[in-house]
C-alpha cells in the first residue's frame, strides 16, 4: 500500500508535459500544474495564434496568463525528494505512445534505449549496464530500438531471421533454412543488403536525375509565369496607351466638328439677321408710305392732292428677293460623322484587329524523351515556311517558299521592317514552341538556324548574323565541315559531312539538336539553355551565287 501511495504522490506531483518531478511549480487559472519552464515553452509557440490553451484540459485563455512559482507545491516537492522520490534522469523518461518500452522494466516502463539480437528484448539505459559491463554480454549485437524488431524474429523457432531466400524473397532463420528452405538460393541478410544497395544506389541516382529535371522544369514554368504574366502586364498597358491616344483622337476630332458647326451656326445666323433687320426696316419704310399714301387720298382740295402726288407716287413692285437655302452643311456634317462611325466599326469587326488569344496557350507539357530514330522524329515534324517579310532582298524564295537560293541580282520584295537589310538571311513564317523537329536540305554554304522575333535585322553590323548575338543559335555548315555559334562563341563540331541536317527542338525542356540526316541519324550538336520566348526557324545562305537552302517536306 506504501508503494502504492508513493507511485500516487509521484503522479499528482509531476509535469504532464515533462513527465518530471515539477520545477518551479506555477498553476495555470484552470488549476493544472505545470513546470513554469515546460508552460512558457508551450506558450511561447502558441504566441503565433493569439490564444494559449492548457495542455491537459484544453481550456483557452484570450490573454497571456501571468506565471507565479506556486511557493506551497514547491516546498511539497522538496519535502518529496527528501524521502527519497527522486525525479528520473532525462534519458530514464516513461515511454510515451510512440516509443518501445524497456521488456525488463516493471510497473512504470522506461523508454528503450537498445535492442538485442541475441536477447531479443528490448532495454532502458538502466538495464543495459550489464551488456556493457559483463563479458557474457559484450558480444550481443545492439541496435536502435523499433516497434517493428520483433518482425526480425521468426514466428516458427523464434530465431533472429539472419538469411534471407532468394527463392521465395523472405527473410528466414538459420533453421528455415536448413528445413523447408533447403536447397533454395539462400544468402545471408547482409549479402542481399549489398546487392539491394548497389540497385538502390542506381535507383537513387535515376531518381536524383529526375528531380533536378523537374526542379529545371518547374524553373523553366516559373520563368514562363513570369513571361506571361511581364507580356501581359505590356499588352494592358500598350494597348490602354493606344485605345487612350484613339479616345483622345475621337474627342479632339468631336471637338473639332463641334467648333466647326459652331462657327456655321453663327455666320448663317448673323446672315439671317442682317437680312431680317433689313425686311424690318423696309417694312417700316413701306408703312409710312402707305401712311401718307392714305393721307393724300383724303385730300379734298383738288389743287392739293395734285400738288402733292408726285412725291408721294408708289414706287414700282419689285418680287422677293429672300431665297431660303436648305441646311445641307448641318446634314452633310451629322452624314460625315456617320461614315466615320461605321467605318472604325468596321475595322474592329475585322477578325485580324480582335482581340483574340485563341492559340496562344502556354506549352506546359513535360519534356518528351528525345527519339533515337528517325521514324521517332518525325512524329515531331512541322511543316514550315519562310517568311517573305524577313528575307534578304537577294534571296530568291521558291517551292511554296519553303526554298531560298541566293542571287545576283535584287528581287522585288516591298519595304517591310521585319526584313534582314545586310545579312543573306529569312526567318520562318511559324513560331516554334514544344517539341518540333524539320529538316533542312542544303547546297553549297549554309547556316541552319533558330532565333527570337527580336532578332536585330537592319544595319551592317555582325550581330545580325545568326549565331552572333544571344537571340539566335546557328549550326554553320561550310565545305562538310560544322561550326556551332551562339553569340559570338564559336564550337567546331566534328561529324560526317551532308546535304540534308535535321534539327530537333523541345522547347519547354530547352533542347536544340542538330543531326546529319541518312539512314542513321547522327548527333552532331546538342544545346541544353532555357527558351524564354518562341522560336523561328532561321536559313542563311552564304556568299556563293547559286547556293540554296530548303525545309523539307516530311509528310
Amino acid at each position: 500500500m506504501a508503494q502504492k501511495r508513493i507511485k500516487l504522490d509521484r503522479e499528482t506531483f509531476s509535469c504532464s508535459i515533462c513527465l518530471d518531478l515539477l520545477k518551479d511549480p506555477v498553476t495555470i487559472p484552470c488549476g493544472h500544474n505545470y513546470c513554469m519552464n515546460c508552460i512558457k515553452s508551450h506558450w511561447d509557440v502558441e504566441d503565433r495564434k493569439d490564444s494559449y490553451s492548457c495542455p491537459e484540459c484544453r481550456k483557452t485563455f484570450t490573454q497571456r496568463p501571468v506565471l507565479l512559482k506556486s511557493t506551497m507545491l514547491s516546498d511539497l516537492v522538496e519535502e518529496l525528494k527528501k524521502t527519497g522520490l527522486q525525479a528520473a534522469p532525462a534519458d530514464h523518461c516513461s515511454a510515451g505512445a510512440e516509443d518501445v518500452a524497456c521488456d525488463v522494466c516493471t510497473g512504470r516502463k522506461l523508454k528503450a534505449h537498445k535492442f538485442c539480437h541475441q536477447c531479443l528484448a528490448s532495454f532502458c539505459e538502466k538495464h543495459l549496464q550489464p551488456h556493457y559491463e559483463s563479458e557474457t554480454f559484450k558480444k550481443h549485437k545492439l541496435v536502435e530500438p523499433s516497434k517493428k524488431l520483433q518482425e526480425n524474429v521468426c514466428s516458427r523457432h523464434d530465431e533472429v531471421m539472419k538469411m534471407f531466400c532468394r527463392t521465395h524473397q523472405q527473410l528466414i532463420c538459420y533453421l528455415c533454412s536448413v528445413e523447408e528452405h533447403k536447397g533454395h538460393d539462400i544468402v545471408s541478410v547482409a549479402a542481399e543488403k549489398t546487392e539491394r544497395q548497389k540497385k538502390l544506389k542506381g535507383s537513387r541516382l535515376n531518381i536524383q536525375q529526375r528531380i533536378q529535371d523537374r526542379e529545371k522544369d518547374v524553373k523553366l514554368l516559373q520563368q514562363q509565369a513570369e513571361a506571361i504574366h511581364r507580356a501581359a502586364y505590356k499588352a494592358v498597358k500598350d494597348s490602354e496607351k493606344i485605345f487612350t491616344e484613339l479616345i483622345r483622337l475621337l474627342e479632339k476630332r468631336s471637338s473639332d466638328v463641334k467648333q466647326q458647326v459652331r462657327s456655321q451656326q453663327k455666320r448663317e445666323e448673323s446672315r439671317v439677321r442682317e437680312l431680317q433687320e433689313k425686311l424690318e426696316q423696309e417694312i417700316t419704310d413701306l408703312k409710312r408710305k402707305d401712311a401718307e399714301l392714305k393721307k393724300l387720298s383724303h385730300t379734298e382740295d383738288h389743287n392739293q392732292f395734285l400738288h402733292n402726288y408726285p412725291s408721294l407716287s408708289p414706287r414700282s413692285q419689285s418680287a422677293s428677293s429672300i431665297h431660303i437655302r436648305p441646311l445641307s452643311c448641318f446634314e452633310d456634317v451629322t452624314a460625315a460623322v456617320s461614315e466615320v462611325r461605321d467605318k472604325l466599326q468596321d475595322v474592329l469587326r475585322e477578325k485580324r484587329t480582335n482581340v483574340s488569344l485563341t492559340g496562344t496557350e502556354v506549352d506546359v507539357l513535360l519534356p518528351q524523351s528525345e527519339p533515337k530514330t528517325r521514324a521517332g522524329f518525325l512524329k515531331y515534324s512541322r511543316e514550315i515556311t519562310l517568311d517573305p517579310n524577313t528575307a534578304y532582298t537577294h534571296l530568291l524564295l521558291s517551292e511554296g517558299n519553303r526554298k531560298a537560293t541566293l542571287m545576283r541580282q535584287q528581287q522585288s520584295y516591298s519595304s517591310h521592317p521585319d526584313r534582314f537589310t545586310n545579312k543573306s538571311q529569312v526567318l520562318s513564317r511559324e513560331s516554334l514552341t514544344g517539341c518540333c523537329y524539320w529538316e533542312v536540305k542544303r547546297r553549297e554554304g549554309v547556316s541552319v538556324a533558330v532565333a527570337y522575333k527580336n532578332i536585330i535585322r537592319t544595319g551592317g553590323s555582325d550581330e545580325c548574323g545568326f549565331g552572333r548575338n544571344d537571340k539566335s543559335w546557328a549550326l554553320d555548315c561550310i565545305d562538310n565541315k560544322y561550326t556551332f555559334s551562339y553569340n559570338k562563341v564559336q564550337t567546331p563540331v566534328s561529324g560526317p559531312g551532308s546535304s540534308r541536317v535535321g534539327v530537333y527542338l523541345d522547347h519547354s525542356a530547352g533542347i536544340l539538336s542538330f543531326y546529319r540526316v541518312s539512314e542513321t541519324m547522327t548527333l552532331l550538336h546538342r544545346v541544353q539553355t532555357t527558351f524564354t520566348q518562341p522560336l523561328y526557324a532561321g536559313l542563311r545562305v552564304y556568299w556563293s551565287s547559286g547556293g540554296t537552302a530548303e525545309l523539307c517536306k516530311l509528310k
